[in-house]
């Protein structure tokens, strides 16, 4: 048996979280290999994602950048890196105003601004993100995501008529 085991993860409930929360920020440091992996992993094959010369000579960028799917994964981590195992996403939308290149370091950052629970049960936290670059917001990001409302609760047990995104 180790001597040091891992961890076990933090569970955040409902009770816990309240309007005017701010999520922990999450910073990352974008590189050429964030861009093509994030393509290639979505399925991506558009050469603004993957080829420099093509991107600057041909779309008019100063590199390659990162794409949709590759952003939506982003705001995902972060929220479920908050939120712990049992966090699950119900629902995001976006807004892109600005390319996320290699050499920029990504800042998404999180406001809490609804709690409650459904006619279900199931605990709801709305969330309004921001993916900014040296202050400048590049993404705005409109979420909502389900925690458990106590410690006996976990979201991805609920299907069919309990699970109302």
């Amino acid at each position: 048996m180790p001597d040091n085991p891992a961890p076990v993860p933090t569970v955040l409930v409902l009770d816990e979280i309240a309007p005017g929360d701010v999520v922990p920020e999450l910073d990352y440091p974008v590189t050429a290999t964030t861009v093509v992996l994030g393509a290639l992993a979505s399925r991506d094959w558009r050469p603004m994602h993957h080829d420099k010369d093509f991107a600057v000579n041909r779309n008019g960028t100063r590199d390659i950048f990162l794409n949709t799917p590759n952003q939506a994964a982003w705001f995902e981590r972060f929220l479920t890196d908050w939120t712990g195992p049992h966090g699950r996403l119900g629902r995001m939308t976006f807004r892109m105003l600005g390319s996320v290149f290699p050499g920029d370091t990504m800042v998404l950052a999180g406001v809490v601004d609804e709690v409650g629970v459904d006619e279900t049960g199931c605990g709801w936290v709305g969330v309004d993100v921001t993916l900014s670059v040296d202050g400048v917001v590049k993404t705005t990001c409109d979420a909502r995501v389900a925690v458990p409302v106590d410690a006996g609760d976990n979201p991805w047990r609920r299907h069919g008529e309990r699970w109302r995104p």
